[in-house]
């Protein structure tokens, strides 16, 4: 039975009636929920939310592909076995049997799907989550077009076949439309047609196609915005009657609250190049530290699709309302604090084996962050190789530094631009939820406490990424405050070596260095030994 917590009636909740009075958990009561891309980041843990936060919900059908000697069933186990999943194995077992493969690819014509699943879900699905995509920056244009707008089009061939379909959502980007600085909560119509760039990938070679890449994404930088914003457009003329929201989360980081506080599994997005920062790999990079870099943890974009979707299939209406899940407007960070705060709690959580003290620099100069990369990064990793090849063993650094490189490039176009999202139908959608689907369903970026956030973030990664128990941290940090005076040492005798270089012929300058000298060594024999 219905809640009959009503919606609170707030100013932005007053200009319109309240959508509804039943609660987003009620909305999903016996419903059969769809969802491509479930064996991703984001949809493990929209899985998982709808597991634990919609108790009442019949069956969840996830599109699986075969992948490496494993089926979908073999995959799905393994999928569930995630630490994400341990509270709802420990306390409702039986909830993971509503949950069931569906064998299939999003590259295929008809989603590779078998005829008998095509029609079991035209029968059953109520609610299709969309959220299948390849989000490489980097991606052939050939293959980013076959998965990120064909099969888009695919999944929209077969919702429309769809008897009981109330809500379908599927996941763009904010950034899909990163040529405008000022972007609102609309589709803009690309300078290519969705339909011309399909066509014309599909009769070229792939050679051909990579030498056109520049010149058919214009200016956006990559082939994923590009193709995303093509799978807007195409989804705005050919929705037709379908109940269709497009969600454009930010810059997706870990998760915020439970039931695992800083979850993540990937090393997307910046993620990478902090992990490589506090392991002492990575010291350089190309960035504006006064822009904003809009970031959004994982659980509070899926709190905003299941939001989104109660909404759609309450109103009954049919109009095509997209959501900006970004904190640039109502809670703003900047690079350079994201950034401190990360080398500052990778210090008081230093990683295990990690190679030099974390630190580092960004700079909006692109020739100081050239020869930063030289000193910082390609200097010593060619001593560490040649040192490996003296020894007999593997040199590897060299290998490192240069993925480590391709990633910072490919970041380096968010890191040094700055964009405002408009987000007024996210404010409005959350000021007509009930107070208890706010708790629930918490999607409100103002209420993000950044140091504590960014301080989960950090452990995340030592936690799920290196998989590194809290019991390690004190040795860690003993081998990093050794480090610590080791690079500061180096540093001093850098500073004295060239400036001993620089008082050679200048006798007064010499016996300002001699001077200085014979303080250190005295102040050296006053510190106790670390």
């Amino acid at each position: 039975m219905p809640s009959l917590d009503l919606c609170i009636n707030t100013p932005m909740a007053s200009m319109q009636p309240a959508l509804s009075s039943m609660r987003i958990a009620d909305f999903f009561d016996g419903k059969t929920v769809f969802i491509t891309g479930g064996t991703g980041f984001m949809g493990k843990v929209l899985l998982e939310k709808l597991l634990r936060s919609c108790h009442g919900v019949s069956k969840i059908y996830l599109l699986i592909r075969p992948k490496k000697g494993q089926n979908a069933h073999e995959r799905l186990a393994q999928l569930l076995c995630s630490p994400l999943f341990s509270e709802i194995r420990k306390e409702r077992p039986q909830d993971l049997q509503k949950v069931l493969p569906i064998e299939g690819d999003i590259t295929q014509p008809e989603l590779a799907i078998s005829a008998n699943d095509r029609n079991m879900l035209a029968r059953v699905v109520n609610i299709v989550f969309h959220s299948a995509a390849t989000v490489k920056f980097d991606e052939k244009l050939k293959l980013s077009v076959t998965i990120n707008v064909l099969g888009t089009q695919r999944l929209v061939e077969l919702c429309k076949k769809m008897d009981n379909l109330e809500a379908l959502i599927h996941v763009s980007t904010a950034y899909c439309n990163c040529n405008r600085t000022e972007v609102k909560e609309e589709i803009y119509t690309p300078p290519l047609s969705p339909d011309q760039v399909t066509a014309l990938v599909d009769c070229l070679d792939e050679d051909l196609v990579d030498s056109l890449t520049d010149k058919l994404i214009g200016d956006r930088p990559n082939t994923y915005t590009f193709t995303k914003a093509l799978a807007e457009s195409w989804l705005k003329e050919n929705k037709g009657d379908l109940p269709l929201v497009i969600v454009r989360p930010s810059i997706v980081l870990s998760s915020i609250e439970g039931p695992l506080v800083g979850w993540l599994d990937n090393w997307n997005g910046p993620t990478g190049i902090i992990a490589a920062a506090g392991k002492g790999l990575f010291r350089t990079m190309l960035c504006d530290p006064n822009k904003t870099a809009d970031l959004i943890p994982v659980d509070m974009v899926i709190n905003l699709m299941l939001a989104a979707a109660w909404r759609v299939g309450t109103s009954k209406s049919r109009e095509l309302k997209i959501y900006h899940c970004s904190t640039g407007q109502q809670n703003p960070i900047s690079w350079y604090n994201f950034i401190h705060s990360c080398f500052m709690y990778m210090r008081q959580y230093p990683f295990n084996e990690v190679s030099w003290y974390p630190d580092g620099t960004v700079t909006s100069s692109r020739i100081l962050n050239v020869l930063n990369q030289y000193l910082l990064h390609w200097a010593p990793a060619y001593v560490m190789d040649f040192a490996m090849n003296l020894t007999g063993g593997k040199p590897i650094m060299m290998r490192i530094q240069d993925k480590l490189s391709k990633a910072a490039v490919c970041l380096e176009y968010f890191t040094t631009n700055e964009w405002n999202f408009d987000d007024e139908n996210v404010r409005y959608l959350n000021a007509v939820l009930c107070e208890s689907d706010r708790r629930e369903f918490n999607f409100n970026v103002a209420k993000i406490d950044w140091g504590k956030y960014i301080e989960s973030y950090v452990l995340g990664i030592r936690k799920f990424i290196f998989k590194e128990d809290i019991e390690s941290v004190p040795q860690a940090r003993k081998n990093v405050l050794r480090l610590y005076w080791t690079y500061r040492c180096i540093q001093l005798l850098t500073v004295m070596v060239t400036w001993r270089f620089l008082t050679i012929r200048y006798a007064p300058l010499r016996l300002m260095w001699t001077k200085a000298l014979h303080l250190l060594v005295h102040l050296a024999r006053l510190l106790p030994f670390v």
